[in-house]
């Protein structure tokens, strides 16, 4: 009876942390150093994801009933599990990152957006881009344009084909004007001779 109630608060306390999980990722850290433990929490907590070492019967018990239950299969040897609430695919992608550095660092399973992946799938999840990388690809290509319009024109004014171009334009109205003027004179000529025949 006292079990039960030790183990409750911890399976209470892993619920709340995957309640509103967009991504949950199983891992397995044996072999880390403690140095590298450190690191992997601090690097992970800094993309704003929860990181925590809990007894697989614990996690298996918060993960009935939830989108999560699949990853139960997994639950062997130690396991540590990374959530995030607010981006998909940042635990994947850091850990994956992490992992180039830290070989017996190992993604197990996991479960984004609902769907349960396997290792292999989660690798294929760490590859895609942060939310701010992929606004800032789609920001950069929106610019291009613009950059590219304008590096044409500053060329254009430093060869002189802008001063050209324009001194033309004006040269244009001015030739147009002229034979309206030169049939102005001609038509005021008619008109007193049809008046002198009235």
């Amino acid at each position: 009876m006292a079990k039960i109630e030790i183990k409750k608060p911890v399976v209470e306390e892993i619920s709340a942390a995957i309640k509103d999980a967009q991504s949950v990722v199983l891992v397995d850290y044996r072999g880390l150093t403690v140095e590298q433990d450190t690191k992997l929490r601090k690097t992970l907590r800094e993309a704003g994801v929860n990181y925590k070492v809990y007894k697989n019967t614990m996690m298996n018990f918060a993960f009935k009933g939830t989108d999560f239950e699949s990853l139960a299969p997994y639950l062997e040897g130690p396991s540590a599990i990374a959530i995030s609430d607010t981006d998909a695919t940042a635990p994947a992608r850091v850990i994956a990152k992490f992992a180039k550095t830290a070989p017996k660092l190992e993604i197990k399973a996991g479960v984004v957006e609902g769907t349960l992946y396997d290792a292999a799938g989660m690798q294929t999840i760490a590859d895609i881009p942060s939310r701010e990388e992929l606004l800032s690809r789609l920001l950069g290509s929106m610019q291009s344009p613009i950059a590219n319009f304008a590096r044409c024109m500053n060329q254009l004014a430093e060869k002189g084909g802008a001063g050209e171009a324009a001194p033309a334009a004006e040269a244009a109205p001015v030739e147009e004007a002229a034979p309206a003027a030169e049939e102005a004179p001609a038509a005021e000529a008619e008109a007193p001779a049809e008046t002198t025949e009235a």
